[in-house]
């Protein structure tokens, strides 16, 4: 095997603490509970975990509104119990990335109770303030994630301070070299205490318009939200202003520099821009972020000529970084409700995750992918998310894809003793890990095959892409590395389908990657639905 970066290629699954395993009966998980199920999670055969937010936090958006970033909260436990994870993690040879929330903080930080006293305060400076228009008006247009204002008059101030979140998010002001500072000094506080890698959160939000300028109008046909609600006013905006600054390049490259002290210690940075794959590049180029990734694949378009124009458009301006791809996660519709039109079989399931795992790049697995999970129904009344709850009922919010892992056949599916935070759907525990565990074609049975089966196609993990021709539904590429080529088609569709590869030359069918594979005969490629073909060029 060729010797590469532990980051390059890698699988990463992405860990929702408060959805894993809850151990001491509070009906929310814990890091205990991971450490109990890292046996599970390196069984799948994935290279690292990814850790959403467990620092301390009063949870307004779930861990994503951080009041101290060197501490645990108590609702996950201790430091004490981070280190025995990390310990655990790594004697398994899993790799852990831990989620950093650099933009912004919760109102109840330190740092902005400090701020916000005061116009003449040590930390007066540290968060984004602006005066009132002189109508009174907020001193731009610019307008929060969440929807409405991203302004907040603060009377001890008399001023209004940023927030493109939650209004319990304000911005760190990152033109003040001292935040910068505090930042990154924070970050060495987790290297030092040995994790691997850092999962960035809105990267790109770092830097503002230190002119505050408007963004300008987007025309209606243009309002296609990455990531939102669709009728969220955020998409009537060009986002020029509020995010995606010059200025943040220099400051990924400081981050870099720190991490370079740690070996090889990887930034992945999630970026949502008016042009997220040009960001990509930009931030993965140069001594920048070692990966990216976007919102590109997590959206409802699902289709191979979508997802080949989406990977060769990041192709043709990636030419120095190296992507990171996922089709799911904590904030979008879970894949098999958003690209299955109703079907959630295994063999769908397992399809989709080799799909993705095949193409150039790192992949991000999310919880409960493995076990072919659907996204969740959620009524109102057991709603968590402040995002749904200002939303419904035209968005439901991201409850449907947070709700507990489904262990086994005990009450509430063995994630909790008692009610846990959101409830677990009926057919969520009919998928549980004990009941896939006896099935013989269980989608994690599957999962776990292909996983290991990938770690053994150098091609797969490092190799150059190059697409092949092919009418809907299949997708079709090369991997390329050293001169030995694999080819990859994959059948999206419900029907079977063909395709014509006598100009690829000889294939040799490769085996022992557990999905169904497809049959060659006279230079034609016959692919059942939702069918695999991976072969040997030459």
């Amino acid at each position: 095997m060729h010797k590469q970066p532990w980051w390059r290629g890698a699988v990463i699954y992405q860990i929702y603490p408060r959805s894993f395993l809850d151990t001491n009966g509070d009906g929310v998980g814990d890091l205990p509970g991971i450490i109990e199920r890292l046996d599970y999670v390196a069984g799948l055969g994935v290279e690292a975990i990814w850790i959403s937010p467990f620092f301390k936090s009063p949870m307004a958006d779930f861990g994503y509104d951080i009041a101290d970033y060197r501490d645990v909260d108590p609702l996950f436990g201790t430091l004490d119990d981070f280190d025995r994870l990390l310990a655990k993690a790594h004697g398994l040879g899993i790799k852990v990335m831990i989620d950093q929330v650099l933009s912004h903080t919760s109102i109840e930080h330190a740092w902005f109770q400090e701020s916000r006293a005061s116009r003449d305060n040590p930390k007066a400076d540290w968060y984004v303030w602006a005066d009132a228009r002189d109508d009174g008006t907020p001193p731009n247009n610019w307008l929060s994630l969440f929807g409405g204002c991203a302004w907040q008059w603060e009377p001890r101030r008399g001023q209004y301070y940023l927030h493109n979140f939650l209004i319990s998010q304000p911005d760190l002001n990152f033109h003040n070299p001292a935040v910068r500072q505090a930042i990154l000094d924070s970050v060495k506080f987790w290297l030092d205490r040995g994790v691997d890698g850092l999962r960035l959160d809105a990267i790109n939000f770092c830097f503002h318009d230190a002119q505050l300028r408007d963004n300008p109008p987007k025309p209606p046909h243009e309002r296609v939200g990455r990531g939102f609600s669709p009728d969220n006013p955020y998409a009537f905006q060009r986002h020029w202003y509020n995010n995606t600054q010059p200025e943040n390049l220099p400051f990924l490259e400081q981050l870099r520099a720190l991490l370079d002290q740690y070996g090889d210690a990887a930034a992945l940075g999630e970026i949502s821009s008016e042009d997220s794959l040009s960001t990509m590049a930009e931030y993965t180029s140069g001594k920048r972020l070692h990966m990216g990734y976007s919102f590109e694949l997590l959206t409802d378009d699902f289709s191979a000529a979508y997802i080949r124009g989406t990977v060769e458009r990041l192709e043709a301006q990636m030419t120095e970084g190296w992507p990171c791809w996922a089709i799911s996660n904590h904030d979008v519709e879970r894949v098999l409700s958003r690209w299955g039109n109703g079907d959630a079989s295994p063999q769908l399931a397992n399809l989709l995750t080799a799909m993705v795992c095949s193409l150039r790049g790192s992949v991000c697995v999310y919880q409960g992918e493995e076990l072919a999970l659907t996204e969740a129904e959620v009524p109102y009344e057991a709603l968590q998310d402040p995002y749904g709850i200002a939303f419904w009922p035209t968005f439901k919010g991201r409850d449907g894809c947070r709700t507990p892992m489904p262990w086994n056949d005990r009450p509430h599916a063995g994630f909790s003793s008692t009610s846990p935070w959101l409830p677990v759907p009926a057919d969520h525990a009919a998928r549980s890990v004990q009941h896939q565990e006896g099935e013989p074609q269980s989608a994690l049975k599957g999962f776990r095959t292909f996983m290991h089966w990938r770690r053994t196609q150098p091609s797969l993990c490092w190799g150059n892409i190059r697409f092949v021709d092919a009418a809907e539904p299949v997708l079709a590429f090369t991997r390329t590395l050293d001169g030995q080529t694999v080819f990859a088609a994959f059948n999206l569709g419900a029907q079977s389908a063909s395709l014509d590869v006598s100009a690829l030359g000889t294939l040799v069918p490769l085996e022992g990657h557990g999905l169904v594979q497809g049959t060659l005969a006279g230079g034609t490629l016959r692919l059942p639905a939702h069918a695999v073909m991976y072969a040997r060029v030459g």
